[in-house]
C-alpha cells in the first residue's frame, strides 16, 4: 500500500510510536497574536490517541 503523500509531510512517528504534528494557526495574521501564544504554536505536539489509528493507516 502507498504512503499518503500529504500525511508523510505533516506527521512524524517518534521512537516510542507516538505521532507528532505541528500546530495550526501559525502561518499568517501573526501580528494580532501574543508572543507567548506564537511561541507555543511553533512547537510540535502529539496526535490525540483517538486519531492515531487513522493516521498510522495513512503512513503505512
Amino acid at each position: 500500500m502507498k504512503t499518503n503523500s500529504g500525511a508523510k509531510k505533516r506527521f512524524k512517528v517518534t521512537g516510542s510510536g507516538k505521532i507528532k504534528r505541528g500546530k495550526a494557526f501559525h502561518r499568517h495574521l501573526l501580528g494580532r497574536k501574543g508572543t507567548g501564544r506564537k511561541k507555543e504554536l511553533s512547537k510540535a505536539t502529539v496526535v490525540h490517541p483517538s486519531d492515531e489509528a487513522r493516521i498510522k493507516l495513512l503512513l503505512n
